[in-house]
């Protein structure tokens, strides 16, 4: 038998209840697909004691409903955004703000958690004196798009903050997942909350910064261990997800976008020779098609399946090159577009909540130069 104490604690606690080791907070906004799994996952965590808040962000389906049918969560309403602040952060000081343990887990409705895995990040986060511990999850991928796409923009991320040198705390680069932060309430509450970072896009990157500048210990690491997530489940999602984010990724994005369409030219180019070089007794020119190891081998760091990888290999890179612009373009005309909220992006690269609902994401905005048939 199970002995361990899984123990979420009741939704309306009173003056006599358990203080929880963990808070658990969820934000969610149109998560119907999603909010049941993650909260089941969740739910059946075991060895630590929790209680669990879903932040429902102003959701038109049947996300709240589906998130209090589930016994031992509470569901509360974050209020309208203040101006200059994202829904998600709003929502996720919200839920900061309505926690009672000395530790909290801000993750996302689309994230699945292994049993156990609570405690066991719980347990890393002490063993490493982290004050935030951040995991990447294993992404999960099933159309077309998705398998494509995700295995090079995750390789890249990669390339950009490898998790060894994030982990120096001297370093100048720093990272985390906003899908899987746990943080200390006190280092939280210190470094100013996500109200600190209210009008960031970005804002769990932009957390870690802050979080490091203040001399917190930031630890980030790969959690295939620990937690999965399909973070878009079509094309137009993926589309307007990482228009959001890949401008603020990554410093050089033209640059990049020509660098990744070149290097998949030439991966091609060089597997034809090497083809007929086979075909015609020129056996030297075989060894052209190690460029498609090494770009095998780059690709492999973003932890998906070989026959994900070797899709992303193909079709891959002229899709992350075509994202790459896309965002820059969104960002430099100043908007970008999340979950039917538009926000507009100043020179300052604040955020300013343009529209809380907007009928016509940027996918619609965008230039004919810019379009994909996909």
């Amino acid at each position: 038998m199970d002995r361990s104490l899984p123990t979420v604690l009741p939704e309306a606690p009173s003056s006599q209840a358990v203080i929880p080791d963990v808070s658990i907070i969820v934000p969610a906004r149109n998560e119907e697909a999603n909010i049941g799994d993650c909260l089941e996952s969740l739910t059946s965590q075991t060895g630590v004691k929790f209680e669990i808040i879903v932040v429902d962000d102003g959701s038109t389906d049947r996300t709240r409903a589906i998130a209090e049918g589930i016994a031992g969560v509470r569901v509360i309403s974050p209020g309208a955004p203040s101006e200059g602040w994202t829904g998600k952060n709003n929502a996720l000081a919200a839920g900061a703000k309505a926690a009672r343990a000395a530790w909290l887990l801000f993750t996302d409705a689309d994230t699945v958690h292994r049993p156990g895995s609570l405690g066991r990040a719980l347990a890393e986060a002490k063993t490493e004196r982290a004050d935030l511990l951040s995991y990447s999850p294993e992404q999960v991928v099933v159309t077309f798009a998705e398998r494509a796409a995700m295995p090079v923009i995750f390789a890249e991320l990669a390339a950009q903050y490898p998790l060894r040198r994030v982990r120096e705390q001297d370093a100048g680069a720093v990272a985390a997942n906003g899908q899987y932060i746990l943080v200390r309430r006190a280092a939280h509450d210190a470094v100013g909350g996500h109200a600190a970072v209210a009008t960031e896009i970005l804002e769990d990157v932009a957390l870690a910064r802050r979080f490091r500048d203040a001399g917190k210990r930031v630890y980030f690491r790969y959690g295939g261990d620990a937690v999965r997530t399909r973070m878009y489940r079509n094309w137009p999602e993926l589309r307007e997800g990482w228009t959001k984010n890949l401008a603020l990724l990554f410093p050089q994005p033209e640059r990049l976008a020509r660098q990744s369409v070149f290097l998949w030219l030439m991966a091609w180019l060089a597997l034809a020779v090497a083809a007929l070089g086979a075909v015609g007794g020129h056996y030297l020119w075989i060894a052209l098609a190690a460029l498609w190891l090494l770009l095998y081998r780059r690709i492999r760091a973003a932890n998906f399946a070989t026959e994900n990888n070797l899709m992303a290999i193909s079709f891959g890179p002229p899709i992350f090159a075509y994202l790459l612009l896309r965002s820059k373009k969104a960002h430099a005309d100043g908007r970008v577009s999340w979950k039917g909220r538009t926000y507009a992006i100043g020179a300052s690269n604040e955020n300013v909540l343009a529209q809380i609902q907007s009928a016509k994401p940027i996918s619609k905005m965008e230039s004919p130069k810019l379009r994909t048939g996909n």
